[in-house]
């Protein structure tokens, strides 16, 4: 092969040059172009020549290569299947249980009791208790009690946020809590009585009053007198507040952050604060004052995985209400006609929803990533962080579009789509808010 070109390079070197002798190229002006001409051939010619070269090299004959495979565990997303029966049993509940009690629980701002006596026949709260105190977890289970609160909120955010209140303190305690703790609190969430027909309510308190609240300065704080822990302070924005039995309440012990165990008592005044969302919570404002307490957590204890973990709910229920959004805006948008079709065929509705589906699945994406680190004990501060901002600037944009969709219909309250865009507004304000 390369002979071959070795022969036309010579051939057409040697016909340029016998040319470039002639004196007509004088009489006809062309020894220029001619010349460089000549130039460029023989350029071209060796360029040529060395690419073939390279090229006869690359094909060596050389024994079949194979990549060996990563060793490494697999990036996958796809659900276990008890995770798998988990989802369907959740989001049967929401559609079934869940859904039907919302929009009247909204309206009378009341959280429904009936709906912790159907939590109770579910089995919500063993996903959070040990097996020896009757509960079913044998092991950490972050990216389940994700996947439960995601499925929840497809029902109802409020409701889901009300009913995991309890949920997320069993967590914390199982998680965190002292032996002394654990042996007088956990075993009361799965006892039930005559007097007592529904078990141990618990709720967190941690908000506070304050402009751009940030959780590690807080002003409530924790004394310690004769061995006692004693607590003096005011939260506010407290789900569930006039009827939780037990409190889990941050506040500062000698100029750090902690969190307390406060039972309810004739010491704490209670004060209705109701919010444009998360009505049916009931939120209320605490106000303590030398309130006994127990602390949470011994050496052990860390504060600040302690609020990425709620965060990571928080951000949980917001993909459960923004797949709620889309899907009912999916069915409006087919069953609803304008210009003798459905306004799902219009470009601009389309484009809306689809753009859902991608914000949502890029929410679920980081926090499902943030939770399997925290689940394999890996530090997960910055991933559960992006989580929560990505999740409060999306899922407001997916409500705002759900009520742009639905147009005049989605600022009443006949569609639940107001009441979505009203309680999505918390997920960037509830347990810690957006500070990092």
């Amino acid at each position: 092969m390369s002979q071959m070109i070795n022969k036309a390079q010579g051939f057409g070197l040697a016909l340029l040059t016998k040319m470039a002798s002639s004196d007509l190229l004088d009489q006809f002006k062309l020894r220029k172009w001619v010349e460089q001409s000549l130039y460029h051939s023989a350029k071209a010619g060796f360029k040529t020549f060395e690419t073939t070269q390279k090229n006869f090299k690359s094909t060596q004959k050389l024994p079949q290569q194979r990549l060996t495979r990563q060793s490494k565990d697999l990036f996958d997303l796809s659900l276990s299947e008890e995770q798998q029966m988990l989802v369907d049993a959740m989001q049967q509940f929401a559609t079934e249980v869940i859904y039907p009690l919302a929009h009247q629980a909204d309206h009378d701002a009341k959280f429904p009791q009936v709906l912790w006596q159907y939590s109770t026949d579910l089995g919500l709260n063993t996903y959070a208790l040990p097996e020896a105190l009757g509960g079913v977890a044998t092991e950490q289970n972050i990216v389940s009690h994700i996947l439960i609160a995601e499925q929840l909120a497809r029902g109802d955010f409020g409701l889901t946020a009300g009913l995991l209140s309890t949920f997320g303190v069993m967590n914390a305690i199982t998680r965190w809590g002292s032996e002394q703790v654990q042996n007088q609190y956990l075993s009361a969430f799965s006892e039930t009585d005559a007097n007592h027909p529904t078990p141990l309510q618990a709720t967190f308190a941690i908000q506070e009053n304050t402009a751009a609240f940030n959780p590690y300065q807080l002003k409530t704080k924790a004394t310690l007198q004769n061995g006692q822990y004693l607590i003096t302070g005011e939260k506010t924005l407290v789900i569930l507040a006039e009827t939780a039995d037990l409190f889990l309440v941050s506040a500062e012990l000698n100029g750090q952050a902690d969190v307390f165990i406060v039972q309810r008592d004739a010491s704490i005044q209670f004060k209705a604060a109701p919010a444009m969302g998360l009505k049916a919570c009931e939120t209320a404002t605490l106000k303590f004052n030398q309130t006994p307490a127990a602390r949470l957590g011994t050496d052990d204890f860390d504060y600040s995985a302690f609020l990425d973990l709620g965060n990571l709910m928080w951000c949980a229920m917001a993909v459960g209400c923004c797949e709620a959004v889309k899907s009912y805006c999916i069915r409006y948008a087919n069953e609803r006609t304008a210009f003798g079709e459905p306004i799902s065929h219009r470009q601009s509705v389309a484009f809306m929803i689809a753009d859902m589906a991608i914000e949502i699945e890029a929410m679920r994406m980081l926090l499902l990533n943030a939770a399997s680190l925290a689940e394999s004990g890996k530090n997960f501060h910055r991933e559960a962080y992006l989580a929560r901002l990505l999740c409060a600037e999306k899922s407001m944009q997916i409500a705002t579009n759900g009520v742009q969709i639905l147009g005049g219909h989605g600022f009443t309250k006949e569609h639940p789509v107001e009441r979505w865009y009203r309680d999505l507004r918390a997920t960037a304000i509830m347990h810690s808010g957006l500070h990092a």
